[in-house]
């Protein structure tokens, strides 16, 4: 009953944040926009020879008090586009395609098997054609959840270590953590587009507008200036993902046992995980989702606590002790969930002509 009540906690909890997200991204959105028209005005004053020209901050508060309506614009059709198109774009980010039952058995059995123990619809499984080792849950609702893995971690992990990854994933669409990861995304990319467009605007009037005029000393400094304010606001865009990413994977890990009852198993998966997650070509808000996103350099902007970490506090709270695993390699031969794969593509002795006796 009182993990019921944690679980339902978490839920609700993370339905709270998904709705301050979307109001505190646009605000913080205007926010960026006062202080570049502050730093404008600040620029501009005492520069024209202007009876009653207004103060830097009466500048700023017009600006945005006239445009407010068509940044809430953009942003809501921004918002739009991004949510009922995040599926083919996540796709196509990370290169994977949709798999079937006749194409995938073992790996679609295992996840059936788990929403059926949960009395859930199982969400869409696709698969990455990659030698990395990763798997990452998307979607925002029940049409458009789905669980992709890569090839490589098929080709790696025993079938009750690859039951353990598909059962932390499925956590988090439980959770509701890939909603929220989702808005995330959707709004850090915009403040990502913003940046990029105002600083191209930002460009052509210092080099081709102003280029002749005398006071380019003045425009280098105002262009630092709202160079800072959009790396500050894209800066707090991503501690905003952190801060909701780290706590979410033990989460998920403990759901992930809590759904296989096999602790040790998740350990181990975490281990060969360990070092062959990074998926080439892909974008960090992909690998932001992925169970395993290794940052280097004492992971100072890691959005998962380390795989130590994790396999750590599964041994402490389920008293499982950490299994021995020499290398991160692929599981034995015997053993690994891609010999499923290989036993069913040999010829069946007992079909003949596509018919069987």
């Amino acid at each position: 009953m009182a993990a019921t009540v944690g679980l339902k906690s978490h839920i609700w909890n993370n339905n709270l944040r998904s709705v301050i997200l979307l109001i505190l991204y646009p605000v913080l959105l205007m926010v960026m926009v006062w202080a570049i028209c502050l730093v404008i005005g600040m620029s501009m004053e005492g520069q024209y020879q202007v009876k009653n020209q207004p103060d830097p901050m009466f500048f700023a508060n017009a600006i945005l008090m006239e445009y407010w309506p068509t940044i809430l614009t953009v942003v809501l059709i921004w918002f739009a586009i991004s949510w009922f198109f995040h599926t083919s774009m996540i796709r196509k980010l990370s290169h994977s395609h949709p798999v079937s039952r006749t194409e995938e058995p073992e790996l679609y059995n295992l996840l059936e098997n788990l929403c059926i123990s949960r009395g859930i619809k199982m969400p869409r499984l696709e698969i990455i054609e990659t030698h990395a080792r990763n798997a990452f849950a998307s979607g925002i609702d029940d049409r458009s959840y789905s669980i992709t893995v890569t090839r490589g971690l098929m080709n790696s992990l025993t079938r009750d270590e690859m039951e353990g990854v598909l059962g932390h994933e499925l956590t988090h669409i439980i959770n509701r953590d890939v909603r929220l990861l989702i808005i995330t995304v959707i709004f850090t990319g915009m403040f990502g587009f913003a940046a990029q467009l105002v600083w191209s605007s930002i460009r052509y009037r210092v080099f081709y507008t102003h280029g002749r005029r005398d006071n380019n000393g003045g425009i280098v400094v105002v262009v630092f200036m709202i160079a800072i304010i959009l790396w500050l606001g894209y800066l707090a865009t991503l501690l905003m993902r952190f801060a909701l990413s780290r706590h979410r994977e033990y989460m998920a890990d403990a759901g992930a046992i809590e759904l296989t009852r096999n602790p040790e198993a998740m350990m181990r998966a975490l281990m060969r995980i360990a070092g062959r997650d990074r998926i080439p070509q892909t974008t960090d808000d992909i690998a932001m989702m992925c169970i395993e996103n290794h940052v280097p350099f004492l992971g100072l902007f890691a959005t998962h606590p380390p795989i130590e970490a994790r396999i750590r506090a599964i041994s402490e709270t389920t008293g499982t002790p950490i299994p021995e695993l020499p290398h991160s390699g692929p599981a034995p031969k015997e053993e690994a969930f891609a010999a499923l794969q290989e036993e069913r593509e040999r010829p069946n002795p007992w079909l003949t002509r596509g018919r069987r006796i």
